[in-house]
């Protein structure tokens, strides 16, 4: 899977950090790197808000590909 460049992994930890104190639900589209809120952690190839491409991943299951 190819991930926009501005995804990092300490931007994807960092959210699934915020995830796990609190009741944000973050997500991350692959395809334009924009973070979206509302997703499942387990979440895969959603549609994104911003640009419609099928390619939001929950934060949890973005960092498991990342590892």
């Amino acid at each position: 899977m190819k991930i926009h460049k501005s995804i990092t992994i300490e931007r994807v930890t960092e959210a699934v950090e915020r995830a796990n104190e609190g009741t944000d639900n973050p997500g991350f589209c692959v395809s334009c790197g924009v973070e979206q809120e509302g997703c499942e952690p387990d979440a895969e190839k959603y549609e994104c808000d911003t640009c419609g491409v099928n390619a939001v991943y929950g934060a949890e299951q973005l960092l498991l590909y990342m590892a």
